[in-house]
């Protein structure tokens, strides 16, 4: 069975290399085209797509996930509705693969110009979420790129309804319906040997917790961009508006708690702990928020339970926030400096030197002053969706777009010259 599944792996890749050779040759309006013929699939097969997820719901609940890990697989019919949106958004945006970001003439009479171009193959491996299935899609093909997925085992009847729709819809266009595979045996050693598959893939993309993030980065040969766990922090200073503070607080924490940008920290200035934590406490107690807290904490509001200091370090995804009661700034930026996982960090002043010291002092993908870190979002920053978010440096950055997926290269024109 091993054997037959990597000679499958091998079967994919080169399908997928041929896919995206055709897909450096199609316009942009074939490739809108085929993003509008997907939305609207995925709508006229939205009650196949749900049944599949009903499928891995049921299953889920018998294995014991957890109620973080069902929200995120379920589907509605708003959440359908919403990827395909998400895929007519992207299908509006100019493709970044027109771009031609410089172009000069050099000494010899040379023509250079820098290029935007495909990545080419890009793999994804994710978890629960079968929205991930659109979106990935939809951003590769809009990007030029060939796209091979593995979802997890706990949401396979899903992404296998939602690849089908798609590889029909694409059926009608210019596009290769191999633009668009999904590995359907949930195997770790399959995964690892994908993983591994560098004369076919180009670039591999984890999006997950932190054991699948730091399985991917310890055994990958393919490059990969590292999507970041989302231990996010609310810092509510001295000068804060307190009302703004608790409905960014309220927000971040409760409106959906199982998302990497949801808030997991929340550290507040000593001079206003007093006042406003009690507020804080109760005002997230409505929502059934689990409070755990240091010693300063505690002192001020007796229900806060003592937090650990794997609580600090900790992505809950769940209902449960740890708090921090910080001495002044410094001791409250060292703190996230020391916790943070570089996704989304925010701060809630009316102190314009404070506002712009923190969006300095921290090095996260992402800072915020006075507004909430759910906002960290590739839709919502106007990218059409979003493969993930990036906690890396290199080559890509915070919610990835359109152009995270594209590379550049050098073309350069000339009339018979040689170098002397």
């Amino acid at each position: 069975m091993t054997e037959q599944w990597n000679a499958k792996l091998i079967e994919l890749g080169k399908n997928a290399k041929a896919a995206a050779k055709i897909l450096r040759h199609v316009t942009e309006t074939e490739k809108n085209e085929a993003l509008l013929k997907m939305a609207d699939a995925v709508v006229a097969n939205q009650g196949a797509i749900i049944t599949a997820n009903q499928k891995d719901l049921e299953l889920g609940k018998e294995k014991g996930l957890t109620d973080a890990l069902l929200e995120r697989l379920t589907l509605t019919e708003k959440r359908v509705e919403a990827m395909a949106n998400g895929l007519r958004q992207m299908a509006a945006l100019p493709d970044p693969t027109l771009v031609t970001e410089k172009q000069w003439i050099n000494r010899d009479g040379l023509k250079i110009s820098r290029q935007r171009v495909p990545l080419g193959v890009i793999g994804i491996i994710y978890e629960s979420r079968p929205n991930v299935t659109v979106d990935a899609t939809g951003l590769c093909i809009k990007a030029g790129n060939a796209v091979i997925l593995r979802g997890g085992k706990e949401a396979l009847e899903s992404n296998q309804a939602i690849v089908n729709v798609l590889q029909k819809a694409l059926e009608e266009t210019k596009l290769s319906t191999e633009s668009v595979q999904l590995i359907t045996n949930p195997s770790r050693e399959l995964a690892s040997q994908f993983m591994r598959l560098n004369d076919y893939v180009n670039c591999l993309i984890p999006r997950g917790g932190a054991g699948l993030i730091n399985t991917v980065m310890r055994q990958a040969t393919v490059p990969v961009i590292e999507t970041g766990v989302g231990n996010c922090h609310l810092y509510i200073h001295e000068a804060a508006d307190i009302e703004k503070a608790r409905n960014i607080l309220i927000n971040g924490k409760t409106q959906r708690n199982s998302v990497c940008n949801a808030l997991e920290s929340l550290v507040i200035d000593e001079a206003i702990a007093k006042t406003a934590l009690p507020e804080f406490v109760e005002a997230l107690k409505e929502y059934q928020v689990e409070v755990r807290g240091d010693e300063k904490a505690r002192a001020i509001v007796s229900t806060i339970g003592a937090a650990t200091e794997e609580d600090y370090a900790t992505e809950f995804l769940d209902s449960i926030i740890a708090v921090k009661v910080a001495t002044d700034y410094d001791d409250a930026v060292q703190h996230i400096e020391t916790y943070s996982t570089g996704h989304s960090d925010a701060v809630i002043t009316e102190d314009y030197s404070t506002a712009q010291a923190f969006l300095k002092d921290i090095d996260s993908a992402v800072v915020y002053v006075n507004a909430s870190t759910r906002f960290t979002d590739g839709e919502v920053f106007g990218f059409g969706g979003e493969m993930g978010i990036s906690t890396q440096k290199l080559h890509a950055r915070g919610p990835m777009g359109l152009e995270a997926l594209t590379s550049y290269k050098y073309t350069v024109e000339g009339n018979g010259q040689v170098r002397e």
